[in-house]
């Protein structure tokens, strides 16, 4: 992988990562480990990405997550 210039994200691209991450913080809040919770984020990625999508604020998303 070259590193020429950092390439910029698009607009939808950065907002469902920053949405993720505050998902991952309340997993973690809830008692996940970090590892845990990225691994879950990681593994339900299409899953997660539609509920960003479809509108659900990240507590709505981990509050389904943890059911």
């Amino acid at each position: 992988m070259s590193k020429h210039k950092h390439e910029e994200l698009d607009p939808d691209t950065e907002a469902l990562l920053q949405w993720c991450a505050e998902v991952e913080t309340l997993f973690v809040a809830a008692g996940a480990t970090q590892d845990e919770a990225q691994q879950q984020i990681e593994e339900n990625a299409e899953w997660f990405t539609d509920m960003f999508f479809d509108g659900l604020s990240p507590e709505e998303a981990a509050k389904a997550a943890l059911k």
